[in-house]
């Protein structure tokens, strides 16, 4: 076994890890993202595209993903050489997809890509354990598979791939990847079912250690009210908390939306995480509470207090947000703030 790198848990710098990352929309309804013109389109005003569902795919697709070193010793995955970020990109498909992701490492040190929830081989698995890991410089093809629901030969029901998952490093640091993930080697997974709404805005926040998105301060994310935003939520590092929105609520289901009057799904506004915890949800942004800065934090209150808590900025349709100066965060970066196509 390695010895896990020390790592300091609060030096980061936020003005150059809160750039954003644009959006890798794998699904059928949505080619890989262009962030600047997706924050074009939204700041001319146009309607938002609430009603779009995720069809049938069965697709076979191919994805190039790097492992690289970023400012102040921290870690992230990218779409393009030199522009890695935390979280990485996120990857979405539609059950039934199966994606072949050729992996660069451009490290000094060995490091790997392994996914959560998704269906994959022995040679896919991204451990070192097993030999499926990355070394210095190194190339490997990853094949992540999905699958729908249905039924075994044995008469009972396999569950579907559909969900909101994650990637990760499983090698930087330790041979489990403890270093790999503390220095910000991970990102989301939406696996999407025939029918499911897409959203218009999309953001990811993972709570990593006493961090999120391994900035000093949670990052401010913007939408405009109506439209339907997603959020991803993943937990990882050596702590639980509480996932807690001011001014709205989710069902606690697969989407986070009630499918009809006999839903009994509980809905709520905070769920408790813990590490390698993912889920994610949709709502409609200000839907019966209007514009605004509402809060997102972790409600254990000193992990608050040091740092984990964020604005979620929602805007009128002229783009002013009642109740914030504008000096309180980066609004619409730290994360996959961007609108999905």
């Amino acid at each position: 076994m390695t010895e896990e790198l020390d790592v300091p848990r609060r030096r980061f710098n936020r003005r150059l890890l809160a750039g954003g990352a644009a959006v890798a929309a794998l699904g059928t309804a949505a080619a890989p993202a262009v962030a600047p013109a997706a924050t074009r389109a939204a700041a001319a005003g146009r309607p938002a595209r609430t009603g779009r569902t995720a069809v049938a795919a069965g697709a076979v697709r191919h994805l190039k993903l790097y492992i690289e070193e970023l400012p102040g010793g921290q870690l992230g995955y990218g779409l393009e050489k030199g522009k890695a970020t935390i979280p990485g990109p996120v990857i979405e498909l539609v059950e039934g997809d199966t994606l072949h992701i050729e992996c660069e490492n451009t490290l000094k040190t060995a490091a790997s890509l392994h996914v959560h929830g998704l269906d994959y081989d022995v040679a896919g698995d991204g451990t070192r354990m097993n030999r499926s890991h990355l070394e210095p410089g190194a190339t490997r093809t990853y094949t992540w598979r999905t699958h729908a629901p249905g039924r075994r030969a044995d008469g009972t029901w396999r569950p579907g791939s559909a969900g909101y998952w994650h990637y990760h490093d499983h090698v930087v640091g330790t041979e489990h990847g403890t270093g790999g993930i503390r220095r910000g080697l991970y990102g989301p997974v939406v696996v999407r079912r025939v029918g499911d709404p897409l959203p218009d805005r999309q953001f990811t926040i993972v709570f990593n250690d006493m961090t999120i998105n391994n900035l000093p301060k949670g990052p401010d994310f913007r939408a405009t009210v109506g439209e339907r935003v997603e959020i991803i939520s993943i937990t990882h590092g050596e702590y639980y908390h509480t996932f807690h929105v001011h001014g709205h609520r989710w069902a606690d289901n697969r989407t986070g939306i009630l499918e009809g009057p006999d839903d009994p799904s509980r809905v709520v506004d905070n769920k408790i995480t813990g590490p390698a915890d993912s889920f994610g949800f949709q709502f409609l942004a200000g839907e019966g509470v209007g514009a605004g800065a509402w809060m997102y934090h972790c409600h254990v209150q000193s992990h608050s207090d040091m740092g984990m808590a964020g604005l979620l900025l929602i805007a009128k349709p002229d783009g002013t947000v009642p109740g914030h100066d504008g000096h309180g965060g980066q609004a619409g970066h730290g994360g996959h703030g961007e609108a999905p196509p």
